[in-house]
């Protein structure tokens, strides 16, 4: 904890109670996601850490409230929660520890306001998602959601100055995380009856959502994983400059996750069919392997992680 105190100290950090509600944010993001907890208490900078724990908190709690239960209570949630962050960030005071971090956050990172509005303006996709006919629906969901919501916490990690590069690798990224994401979620979006691949690409490889929901793979399926896994694969090899376009206290973390995301999909390809079974996860020795730090700056190539519904990124 002596770590996370000094954080919270170069960070700026330091009313009691403020303190207090970062430290709620960094437990929240340790129970939700422990790997990218680690990574990011390891890779990251002091100063930094405390705000990526207050944005990857906003972006899980907003991904919650989108994802879970009935549409009509679910667009309720969101209406509610999008009037208090825009009120928080407006009149600079609000009821909610989320809320108030960001707050500071923001104060301490002016242009991540800009990417709030931005997510909050599109991010109904995510309430309305019941999967993709075609490719381009996929891709509109990308653009929509999936990276809008990523930003919220790669936003912090960007350079001073010309972020176009960075931004453009960023979209490239979570555009293979998202789909490795959405094969690696099978299972448990085949029981809640809609699936992440577009079914354009199922019925190129002759796969159907009734042998999905029935649990049956054998060749169809394979086909299916390695058509999906080589077009995320494709992405996040084009997305590894993301470490030399980062800031410099971001670029450790941000060839982590390529590198990571990379893992998880070699653990996908491994699985096969049997994803229908469970999630794939890469080989513990490598991810952390990845997530040390060492002198000589981010790994090169290992190859290859997962993004908001389950995680891009953080």
């Amino acid at each position: 904890m002596r770590g996370w105190t000094k954080s919270l100290d170069t960070a700026g950090v330091l009313e009691p109670g403020l303190r207090e509600d970062y430290d709620r944010q960094r437990r929240s993001v340790r129970r939700f996601r422990r790997t990218a907890y680690l990574a990011a208490r390891l890779l990251l900078p002091r100063p930094l850490l405390p705000h990526v724990m207050a944005a990857t908190a906003v972006m899980h709690h907003g991904d919650n409230l989108l994802d879970t239960g009935p549409l009509a209570q679910r667009a309720a949630a969101w209406s509610s929660w999008e009037r208090q962050v825009r009120d928080a960030l407006r009149t600079g005071t609000s009821d909610s520890p989320v809320l108030r971090t960001l707050i500071h956050t923001v104060s301490a990172h002016p242009r991540l306001h800009g990417i709030v509005d931005g997510y909050l303006a599109t991010a109904t996709a995510e309430l309305h998602f019941t999967g993709f006919a075609t490719e381009a629906d996929y891709q509109a969901y990308v653009d929509a959601y999936s990276y809008p919501a990523f930003m919220l916490v790669a936003g912090l990690l960007a350079p001073e100055a010309d972020d176009v590069p960075y931004r453009a690798a960023c979209r490239t990224f979570i555009e293979g995380s998202q789909r490795l994401d959405f094969v690696n979620d099978l299972a448990e979006d085949i029981r809640e009856g809609r699936t992440g691949i577009p079914v354009e690409a199922m019925e190129r490889c002759g796969v159907t959502m009734d042998a999905l929901k029935s649990g049956v793979g054998g060749p169809p399926l394979s086909r299916l994983i390695a058509d999906q896994v080589a077009a995320a694969q494709t992405s996040l090899s084009a997305a590894r400059p993301l470490h030399t376009l980062a800031s410099p206290g971001g670029r450790r973390l941000a060839g982590a996750l390529v590198e990571i995301e990379l893992l998880t999909a070699q653990a996908v390809l491994a699985k096969g069919p049997e994803i229908l079974r469970g999630s794939a996860n890469p080989p513990l020795a490598k991810a952390l392997r990845v997530l040390t730090p060492c002198p000589a700056a981010v790994p090169t190539r290992s190859s290859a992680v997962r993004s908001p519904r389950g995680g891009p990124g953080l």
